[in-house]
């Protein structure tokens, strides 16, 4: 009997998807939930699972097709059988490297098929033991180092990278014919991100203003409770739960940054959905922690961890995705001392943070070493005015200076 393989019903938000790796080719056979296919939207990348088990007859949609929600992707012959259909463990070994009784995202699969990897000898970091798209990679970096070799350019690699010996040279003088350069397509996910950054600076009146915090209390504080936090609560006591709480009491003092504009209308958000912007492989995503203002510190850290996993794994989903009032984004972990940045649509703000450096201050009238960082807050001058912005950024700042204010909620 024949069985149709479909795309997976797209949210609503998204018209289509790009068919970008198939895991099975036509005659081979297959099992029931294993996955056939990668879609990537320009927010994730979906797999499509396998109905029934039987021998995958045609393909319908080649890499790189554009499909919509409902359509057909290939056929499924669940009445063929043959001699080389046998338990979902010893298709593993032989229709492919990966073994399917491991999870794993479809990231990491597919760098497993196209080295050869075992995955079974690669040590997982991420959740429950589940192998990362880095710990895939680092374990290529060690094999790398005993035996160097420069691996050919497939049509999965969306980044260019050429051979040393096309780029160091003795002389001073490059043949034209030694200039390499590759033509790559876009990631769906690269493009949506394009289209967003475009549109924030078309459609707002984007200001940016800054402060400084002195982060002395909380260095002290997380030391002095990180030990006894992590015993209890299972998770690491970090700075961005201080943030968040920060932010979500400047909000509360000043609605109007925790509104976005609908053409001529206003809508201010009775809620505090906060978005955290996290850099993955694939790009920068924003997943968002719902009712944050619900959420003890324990609370925020590990949701924030769980983004965290989900994204190197590939797993992230539209719910994780959607919505959000406000962003915060933190380019201090990659060094950035101090950036303006750029509105998340529709929200009408979003706070940056920057890497904590030690710095001359003035305190009492004697001159002191303390750990500072910078803050910066753009915003929509639409909406918000100049000294909202100012005032909100202050009181995020005397909420971090003394902790008390989020400790004690005054």
């Amino acid at each position: 009997m024949s069985i149709d393989v479909l795309t997976p019903n797209l949210p609503e938000s998204v018209a289509d998807a790009t068919v970008i790796t198939w895991h099975k080719k036509a005659g081979d056979n297959v099992h029931k939930n294993e996955n056939l296919v990668d879609l990537e939207t320009d927010k994730v990348v979906l797999e499509v699972p396998a109905p029934e088990s039987g021998v995958l007859i045609s393909i319908l949609k080649d890499n790189g097709a554009i499909v919509t929600g409902g359509e057909l992707l290939a056929k499924i012959d669940s009445v063929a059988t043959s001699s080389a259909i046998s338990s979902p463990l010893e298709t593993a070994t032989t229709d492919s490297p990966v073994n399917q009784e491991i999870p794993l995202s479809p990231s990491v699969r597919r760098i497993i098929n196209e080295k050869a990897l075992d995955p079974t000898t690669i040590k997982g970091t991420g959740k429950d033991g589940r192998l990362t798209k880095m710990d895939v990679l680092d374990h290529i970096e060690k094999q790398q180092v005993t035996t160097p070799t420069v691996e050919p350019l497939t049509t999965i690699n969306r980044e260019p990278t050429f051979p040393a010996s096309e780029i160091i040279r003795t002389d001073n003088t490059i043949p034209l014919s030694h200039r390499p350069e590759q033509r790559v397509t876009m990631t769906r996910l690269r493009a949506k991100i394009a289209e967003r950054l475009l549109q924030a600076q078309q459609n707002a009146a984007m200001l940016t203003t800054f402060n400084e915090v002195n982060m002395q209390n909380i260095i002290d504080l997380r030391n002095q409770y990180k030990n006894r936090f992590e015993q209890k609560h299972n998770t690491k006591l970090g700075f961005m739960s201080f943030f968040v709480k920060a932010s979500i009491e400047a909000l509360k003092k000043f609605p109007a940054i925790n509104a976005s504009i609908d053409q001529s209308d206003i809508i201010y958000h009775g809620y505090y959905d906060i978005g955290i912007a996290i850099s993955t492989p694939r790009g920068l995503i924003v997943p968002v922690l719902r009712d944050a203002d619900q959420l003890d510190f324990a609370g925020i850290e590990k949701g924030i961890l769980e983004f965290g996993d989900k994204a190197k794994a590939g797993t992230l989903t539209y719910d994780d995705l959607k919505g959000g009032t406000f962003t915060i984004t933190n380019g201090g972990v990659f060094g950035s001392m101090l950036s303006t940045p750029i509105l998340n649509p529709p929200q009408c703000a979003i706070l940056g943070m920057h890497a904590i450096k030690e710095r001359p201050v003035v305190e009492n009238g004697q001159i002191v070493i303390r750990p500072i960082m910078y803050l910066a807050l753009s915003y929509d001058h639409r909406l918000v005015d100049g000294r909202e912005a100012v005032q909100f950024l202050v009181t995020i700042k005397e909420c971090l200076e003394a902790p008390a204010h989020l400790l004690l909620n005054i």
